[in-house]
């Protein structure tokens, strides 16, 4: 399934690694490190349109993205659940 994280990006949601609130980015130097990198290799897309509030991490790039931490793993915990009822009706035979 996917994950829409704002800004008319989606994701898909197995290819999320973490979801990091934004206040962290400032007060963790790995993290800042690894986001300046990812800047540099042109891996990273920032905010357009408000200020970012979580940092998405998936398997080959980072967003920024203007929906917090919590809304971000509701959306997630939707996307496993749409999941499981979608392998269910594949599992229950046509009557």
């Amino acid at each position: 399934m996917f994950i829409h994280i704002g800004d008319e990006h989606v994701v898909r949601s197995e290819d999320v690694v973490s979801m990091i609130d934004y206040n962290l980015y400032h007060s963790s130097s790995i993290i800042e490190e690894m986001i300046d990198k990812q800047r540099e290799n042109g891996n990273l897309t920032e905010v357009v349109y408000e200020e970012p509030k979580a940092i998405v991490v998936t398997t080959d790039h980072i967003y920024f993205s203007s929906l917090s931490v919590a809304t971000l793993n509701k959306r997630s915990q939707l996307s496993h659940m749409l999941d499981g009822i979608d392998d269910v009706a594949d599992e229950t035979p046509d009557l």
